[in-house]
């Protein structure tokens, strides 16, 4: 592969370095009451703009022949939802006697809240040849199920800034999530035929904006002479997170492998995807929300915008070997019928 071709397929990953050497450079452009009014811009027209993208794209009309299968659906959002973020804050309560930054490690706690992602566990298990309509299901209802349940694990684990009210919290996510979420489905509704035909880049969209909420995040944060990165908590951070992830993996595999557990070789890999993967597209706004006002908000977003390729990286790497797994057990599957 060819470096701009290389380019182009990262363009994400390299926009989240630029980004933040950007605003490293001159935060002064993306703070409070700057340029760029991110108060107004993000806060509301940005959030609110991912969340519409989100109901544009969403296909919820392809849920229906994955609806039935309750007993997988039921694992990966308990996994997801509730087996996660208790074991991470299990892990956390080690962690913290550590010198790891603490508010690193609040981070890793606000990755384990979040709702499996609407594209890249889908992906991978379309890579793989498992069942993808089980991925579409639990990827969007997890994220609608989100919604509800991430802002709820986040102020229980985690507590709110103390300058925004629970009311002003729920009533904010109402307006920028919910309403463009299902405005956006209203719109698909009328415009199925068009955007199928046309296939618009939701996911670049997305992605851009998210670009500019992970800039202004850091504008804060550079602005702020007292907040600094430790580079060995980092490192650490991020050992721990691919350490998580693959245990995670593993866990999951054991679990709907083992006898009697009545998934197929195809719903492994759908479920091994969809309970661990996390949505960096719906977090860094819950977060931008849910912890307005607190200085301290871009080390909290750190471990989720680590996580993000991280579960990707992890994630490509093992689909051949997944592949290979899953064609050699339905091979023999036939031939013991």
């Amino acid at each position: 592969m060819g470096l701009l071709a290389r380019i182009r397929k990262e363009w994400f990953i390299i926009g989240i370095v630029l980004v933040i050497l950007s605003a490293k450079v001159h935060p002064s452009v993306g703070v409070k009451g700057g340029p760029l009014k991110p108060e107004i811009t993000i806060a509301y027209i940005a959030v609110s703009l991912i969340f519409f993208n989100s109901g544009l794209s969403l296909k919820s009309e392809e849920l229906t022949s994955a609806l039935l299968h309750v007993r997988l659906h039921l694992l990966v959002q308990t996994f997801t939802l509730i087996f996660i973020p208790l074991a991470v804050w299990l892990l956390l309560q080690v962690l913290t006697l550590t010198a790891i930054d603490q508010w690193l490690l609040r981070g890793l706690q606000t990755v384990s809240c979040m709702p499996p992602p609407v594209s890249s566990a889908v992906i991978l298990t379309k890579a793989v040849g498992g069942n993808e309509a089980a991925a579409i299901f639990n990827s969007a209802f997890g994220s609608f199920l989100g919604i509800i349940v991430t802002p709820v694990l986040l102020l229980l684990f985690l507590g709110s800034s103390s300058s925004v009210p629970f009311s002003s919290i729920f009533s904010q996510l109402f307006m920028t999530v919910v309403v463009p979420l299902i405005l956006g489905q209203v719109c698909r509704s009328f415009l199925r035929e068009y955007l199928e035909r046309r296939k618009p880049p939701f996911g670049a969209v997305s992605s851009a904006v998210l670009l500019m909420i992970i800039y202004t995040t850091f504008c804060d944060t550079f602005s702020n002479p007292d907040i600094e990165l430790d580079p060995t908590s980092l490192l650490l951070v991020v050992l721990i997170i691919f350490s998580l992830q693959l245990s995670f993996m593993l866990l999951t595999f054991a679990f709907s492998t083992r006898s009697g557990s009545g998934f197929s070789p195809a719903d492994t890999v759908a479920i091994m995807f969809c309970s661990t993967h996390k949505s960096l597209t719906l977090g860094i706004p819950m977060l931008k929300i849910v912890f307005e006002g607190y200085e301290h908000l871009s080390l909290i977003s750190v471990p989720l915008l680590i996580y993000h390729p991280a579960q990707i990286l992890l994630g490509s790497v093992l689909v051949p070997t997944i592949r290979t797994w899953m064609v050699s057990r339905q091979k023999s599957s036939l031939l013991l019928r």
